[in-house]
């Protein structure tokens, strides 16, 4: 069953970058961004994690911490994460259970041919571990600063 608006996000424990379980219970009482992208070190996803990266302190300021993840492996996301200086977690999603409790496995066409990818998505969850903004289907140019202004205004209610 997938994650609704306005409903809690079910505990989850995933293994990340930096020898990390991270785990929903454990952030509580923070913002949490979880974006997911279709594959490291490809241009659309290097731009948007540098567009995280960059806006890192604005997240922390507003007491929201960020996690990409991906179906990469963690030595491609250890990788990805230090040829990038993401300061952020990466967490993979090789069995794919976070893509399919956001629902984001979604069927593509890529040169005519049909597969199963992941639909570039960003989750907003606050601090008592509710889902309160999603964003599908994302386009990389300004989505950054839309997640940010949603951070800063959940952290400022």
């Amino acid at each position: 069953m997938a994650v609704e608006l306005d409903t809690p996000v079910p505990d989850f424990q995933v293994q990340a970058t930096s020898d990390q379980a991270v785990s929903l219970s454990v952030l509580k009482g923070q913002h949490v961004v979880i974006y997911f992208y279709p594959k490291d070190n490809t241009p659309g996803c290097t731009t948007q994690g540098q567009g995280f990266r960059d806006q890192h302190d604005a997240f922390k300021a507003a007491n929201t911490v960020v996690f990409g993840v991906s179906r990469d492996s963690l030595k491609s996301h250890e990788n990805f994460k230090a040829k990038q200086a993401f300061p952020f977690e990466l967490i993979s999603d090789k069995d794919e259970s976070l893509c399919q409790l956001f629902d984001v496995i979604k069927l593509k066409k890529l040169y005519g041919k049909e597969y199963l990818g992941v639909d570039r998505s960003t989750f907003l969850i606050d601090k008592n571990g509710v889902l309160r903004k999603e964003w599908r289907g994302v386009k990389v140019p300004g989505h950054v600063a839309a997640v940010l202004e949603a951070a800063q205004a959940l952290s400022e209610a």
